[in-house]
């Protein structure tokens, strides 16, 4: 039988390559931090980095999305339209289920 690449757990194909200069100190601190969770130095970097990466743009697009959001609210603040009929039988529904 054979064998695909989805039926084995392997890591995808690394073919681009990442170099930086860091301190002897950082190295060390890497190292240490790799042999502790049992891995080797380059896959506990970009392990580290890619989790960063994702931590730094989820809270970027929160950030925007939050933006956005104020934007909407302020709008809807300002804006002197009365409630329709749907959100004033919402208010109604609420009101009953909510008051004794």
């Amino acid at each position: 039988m054979l064998t695909t690449q989805t039926d084995r757990k392997e890591k995808p194909t690394r073919s681009e390559r990442l170099e930086a200069r860091i301190s002897k100190e950082q190295k060390q601190l890497f190292t240490k931090a790799a042999a502790l969770e049992g891995r080797s130095l380059s896959d506990f970097i970009v392990s580290s980095a890619q989790k960063a990466a994702i931590k730094t743009v989820r809270e970027h697009e929160m950030l925007v999305l939050s933006a956005r959001d104020r934007e909407v609210f302020v709008a809807a603040l300002l804006d002197d339209t009365p409630p329709g009929k749907t959100l004033r039988d919402a208010a109604k529904r609420y009101k009953e289920r909510m008051e004794p």
